[in-house]
């Protein structure tokens, strides 16, 4: 068999890359390692994780709030093996919705561990260990990434976990010290924070979400910290002690000082993750990688190497799922003789805690540091109707326009829905608006959608509601 395309990996950027390819008229075919299609992202990652968010959220609305809005529950209670199906019933209905669109849009699949045997040839390693060869014209790696580890910490996936083991617990464990201020650590030691455990979190550097708007993550951190999580920042784990039950932990401040130790049900390693690209043969037929593992690419994401091609996790860039699925169409469309493309300055990034916090754009410290002239407008929640009535007044609105020309740089937002928000900057930044087009378009009231309004009157000193 042989085909214009295979695409090895089927998560987000995998999937999609296949399918419109097939829309294209390629004969497409992906190679999936899982049993399901889907990826990291539907299986262990994205959509497992925002079942629990959603769950924990919900109980812990319906302790603490409920009462206050006149509804009476009764006592509530966790059923954690209950909480656990209904995850993966979510994971059901997503990985089944990917097997549907690739046999809709006529994409073989083939299940196995592919490798590229030589340029144009594919072989597909089963679980039974037998071998198959299909010819490909083209050659998509689209194979993700895998958790970072810690020199010396092993995970065991009981104690000391990933997180894969972390959304995957059989209880809520009494105190979870979770290892990394990133987005995948404040999003799933939030989930037990709200279940019951009491939560510390560790941080080699001196701030959390690094990356983001120093302002949005300073505050975001008070926030957090309101809500019952303790941090420990500009501090280095030295050793996790593992008795199969429990762990120590011990750690000292980065730059020097006495080491401190602290006991653990649950010891969550969340410090990052990279990309996968074990076992594709890449070195057998000359694909050149960076320093940091990550497949080089050029603007249309094509190796060194005539026909092979990368996207997602295993190249330079952020690793998120929309990010890849952006670069699978671009690909796919090149592949096919058009003119694909991603724009990387409106990518958005969020962290889907409670509240949420969302950007695209540049923080105040890139434009610093480029010597960008710019001005600021910012709005809190406490001055926006919808989140008053609704008792969400964490957090703030925060636009950062050209001093010049008011073109919207960055957007930043602290709050509720604000992983929904952010899609109205993202539209705005990639037509090149400026902060007054969004001051004069419309926005429905009561909503919280009013708050980036607000903001963007702000960078003129003209909010109406502060």
């Amino acid at each position: 068999m042989s085909y214009d395309l295979v695409v090895i990996g089927t998560g987000p950027g995998g999937y999609v890359c296949a399918i419109r390819a097939a829309q294209l008229g390629l004969k497409t075919a992906v190679v999936e390692k899982r049993s399901t299609f889907g990826g990291t992202c539907l299986n262990v990652g994205c959509i497992p994780s925002k079942a629990l968010l959603h769950a924990s959220h919900a109980y812990e609305e319906a302790a603490e709030k409920f009462a206050g809005y006149g509804i009476s529950t009764g006592p509530l209670s966790v059923d954690v093996k209950k909480l656990q199906a209904y995850k993966a019933e979510g994971i059901d209905g997503n990985v089944k919705g990917v097997e549907y669109l690739l046999k809709k849009n006529k994409i073989d699949t083939f299940h196995g561990v592919g490798r590229i045997a030589a340029v144009g040839q594919i072989e597909i390693t089963s679980d039974d260990g037998k071998n198959q060869m299909i010819g490909a014209k083209n050659v998509v790696i689209a194979t993700g990434s895998d958790v970072a580890r810690l020199p010396g910490i092993e995970l065991d996936e009981k104690v000391v976990v990933s997180s894969t083991g972390a959304l995957d617990l059989p209880k809520v464990p009494k105190k979870m010290v979770v290892i990394g201020a990133g987005v995948i650590g404040l999003e799933i030691g939030s989930v037990w924070r709200r279940l019951g455990a009491e939560v510390v979190v560790v941080e080699f550097l001196d701030r959390i979400l690094p990356g983001m708007d120093g302002e949005v993550s300073k505050n975001f951190q008070r926030i957090l910290s309101k809500q019952g999580m303790t941090f420990k920042l500009a501090t280095k784990v030295t050793k996790v002690e593992n008795n199969g039950k429990s762990a120590k932990i011990t750690m000292e401040p980065v730059a020097g000082g006495d080491a401190e130790t602290l006991d653990a049900d649950v010891v969550l390693v969340a410090t990052g993750r990279i990309p996968y690209t074990a076992g594709l043969g890449l070195e057998d037929v000359g694909v050149q990688k960076d320093d940091r593992g990550r497949i080089l690419t050029d603007a249309r994401f094509s190796t060194n190497v005539t026909g092979i091609y990368a996207i997602g996790d295993v190249i330079a860039g952020p690793m998120l799922a929309h990010k890849a699925e952006d670069e699978g169409v671009a690909v796919a469309e090149i592949i096919a003789g058009k003119h694909g493309h991603v724009n990387y300055d409106v990518i958005p990034g969020v962290v889907y805690t409670a509240p949420e916090v969302a950007s695209v754009g540049k923080t105040e410290e890139e434009l610093k540091a480029a010597g960008v002239s710019y001005n600021v407008g910012k709005f809190p929640f406490t001055a926006n109707g919808r989140a008053k009535v609704n008792q969400t007044t964490d957090g703030f609105v925060k636009i950062l326009a050209d001093s010049t020309t008011d073109r919207v740089l960055g957007v930043h937002i602290i709050g509720a829905n604000a992983g929904e928000l952010i899609h109205e900057a993202v539209i705005a930044m990639e037509f090149s608006a400026s902060s007054e087009d969004i001051a004069r378009s419309c926005h429905a009231h009561p909503t919280l959608s009013e708050a980036v309004k607000e903001a963007a009157l702000s960078v003129e000193k003209r909010a109406i509601h502060m």
